[in-house]
Formats: C-alpha cells, structure tokens, sequence
C-alpha cells in the first residue's frame, strides 16, 4: 500500500500519535461510565460521553456502539429531561440513524428550553444535510461561517459541498478545515481527511481519495472505515491479495455488514467462491438484522448489497426507492438508476432464456 503524500497536500498539524489518543478516549469513557453508574454525572459530561462513545464506535466500524451511544442519549434525557443539551445529544444519534422527523423535534424542544440560536442552527443544518436539504443546510453553515472561521464551521461546509457531489469545492474547504485546526488529538482530524477521501471515492476517483485517507490512517492507525477503503482501491488496482488479508480483519472485527459484503465482492472477483459465498450469506443476515432494528439508517447500504453480491436487484430498486424518498441526494438518485438499470438487464435476460426455451420447445 503506497504511503505518498498527494502533492499539495502536507503532513498537516502537528497531533498526538494515534495509540495514544485511542487509550485517552477508552479511558475517558471509562471514568464517564462510572460517574454515570454514580449518579454523579453533570449535564456537560452525559453530553461528553454521549458523543464520544459514538465517535468511538465510528472509528471501530461499530454499529453496537452506536446504537449504545443512542440508548445513553436516551438516558441523558431521562434523567436531565429539562437540559436542551440532552435534547441536542438525542437529535445527534436520531441523526445518525436517519430518524430526521425525531432528530428536529428533539432540537425544536431544545429551543424551547433555552438552547442558543448558534447552536441550534448548527445542530439544525447538520440534520438538513443527513437528509439531503442541502440549500437549507449551506444557507445555515454560510450564516455561521460569516460570524466565525474555525475547524468546526470550515469542516460542516466542506462536508455539505461533499454530500453534494461537488467533490473539488469540497477538498478547498476541507483544505482551509485542516489547515486551522489547532488541536492535539488526530481524532477530529482523521476523521476530517476521511470524508474528503470518501467524497473523491463517491466521485469514483480512487488517485485524488488515496492520500486523504492514508492520511488520516497514519493519523489514526486503527481507524476501520479509512482502512476499508483503502483496501477497496488496492483491490481495484490489482493488489486484491493485500486487500483480502486487510477485509478478513477487518470483517472478523466489525459488526457492520458493509465490510463482509466488500470481502465478499472482493473474493468473488478472485474466483474464491467458497469464502465468497461465507461472506455474502453473513452479510446478508447482518443486512436483515439491521433492517429490522434501524431500517431508515441501513436501506441504502442494504440496496448497495442486494444490488452488487446479493444477487437480487428487484429487492435493491424497492429499498433504493425508499432511500430516496427519506433522503434525496444525488448518490440515492444514482442508485435508484442503477438498480432500475440492473433490473431491466435482468428482465431482458430472463425474455430471451424464454424464447430460448420455446425454441428448443419447438426443434423437439
């Protein structure tokens, strides 16, 4: 796997290793999660743990924890039902796992218990984006980013431009996002140089994605999704062997189906059915489990699956639609064209094995 540096794009800050930070932020959890099991936990730290053991779960290619940073959310509401930041800790993992109506009446009740107008604009135009209200979502970061120019605001517009598919504007502000950050943890940052790779990768350009996200994995060695992807451009490259070895890990480490199902296009490629079929059928049941736990959260990745290794593009097209229909941004448009294009393909195929049928039919 190459370690290059894109030309243009420096070592960047200056952070502590990434060994390091992982072992402060299990730390850190640690001692929340017993102030929480005291009782002694403030309204500032529920928030704290809240999100940190989400951001943990995204560097691990955990869906358990997130879905434990959402109970724990749920939580801090319970119990400190009249702070907005419980309010604002919910809508975040409402967010997360697409709940987009949940997530703004949970803000909505943060403003009336007395959220400030900043924060509640930030929070509001982060849900917009998740849902594809790109224009509203820009119009809020632009409002910000005219009162304050931080890691923060640069980092929200250039994820917006991301989503949007405007990957070239995007890089400039992650760029500027980068530059000023003045942070010692990689966290915030690997995580920053992730979506920018992922935002070349969705433009299908693996060469300008590659150093992002070697960037941020030298940052923060352990960083799943960053590896993953990676060891989706070797495989593409030719270097499938190298990204076998990578996905095996990774697959066996995550609970995310997304992994087993990349494995599995992987190995299929390279005629290693056997193992190909492990994987898919483990995809599979995970991508069912998902569904019926977090439906609006997982029906894009799930069509992704029954699309590509899954072998069923009518299942695709009908939870392609649904995606589209909970979140209208162009990369769900693009795989609603996909899958009506894949299920026409099929369609024809299986009219002329018909006729092929009743011709023989007919030679008898």
């Amino acid at each position: 796997m190459s370690t290059g540096i894109k030309p243009g794009l420096s070592a960047g800050p200056v952070t502590t290793t990434g060994v390091i930070a992982m072992r402060n932020l299990d730390a850190r959890i640690e001692g929340l999660t017993d102030q929480a099991s005291r009782e002694s936990l403030t309204g500032a730290g529920w928030g704290e743990l809240v999100e940190l053991t989400a951001l943990r779960g995204h560097v691990r290619g955990r869906i358990d924890e997130a879905e434990h940073a959402a109970s724990l959310a749920d939580a801090f509401v319970d119990r400190m039902p009249r702070d907005p930041r419980s309010r604002v800790a919910r809508a975040r993992l409402a967010a997360c796992f697409h709940r987009f109506p949940a997530a703004l009446a949970d803000l909505d009740a943060a403003a009336a218990l007395g959220l400030d107008r900043r924060s509640l604009d930030e929070e509001r135009a982060a849900v917009h984006q998740s849902a594809g209200r790109y224009d509203a979502a820009l119009a809020l970061h632009r409002h910000a980013l005219s009162r304050r120019h931080d890691f923060s605001t640069l980092g929200a517009l250039a994820r917006c431009h991301a989503e949007r598919g405007e990957a070239a504007d995007a890089e400039s502000w992650f760029m500027a996002a980068r530059h000023g950050y003045r942070g010692v943890s990689p966290l915030p940052l690997a995580v920053l140089e992730f979506q920018c790779g992922q935002a070349w990768l969705y433009r299908d350009s693996p060469a300008h994605a590659r150093p992002w996200l070697e960037s941020a994995t030298r940052r923060l060695p352990s960083y799943v999704p960053a590896q993953a992807r990676l060891a989706g451009i070797d495989a593409g490259q030719g270097d499938a062997a190298v990204a076998v070895g990578e996905l095996r890990r990774i697959a066996l480490d995550s609970d995310d189906p997304y992994y087993e199902a990349q494995l599995a296009g992987v190995l299929g490629e390279r005629g290693e059915w056997g193992e190909a079929r492990f994987w898919r059928a483990r995809a599979a049941a995970h991508y069912e489990s998902l569904l019926a736990r977090h439906p609006e959260a997982y029906a894009d990745h799930a069509a992704e699956f029954w699309l590509t290794v899954g072998g069923d593009p009518r299942r695709a097209l009908r939870l392609a639609l649904w995606n589209l229909a909970l979140r209208p941004t162009p990369r769900a448009r693009a795989l609603v064209e996909r899958a009506r294009r894949r299920v026409g393909e099929q369609q024809e195929n299986q009219r002329l094995v018909q006729i092929g049928r009743r011709f023989a039919e007919g030679m008898t």
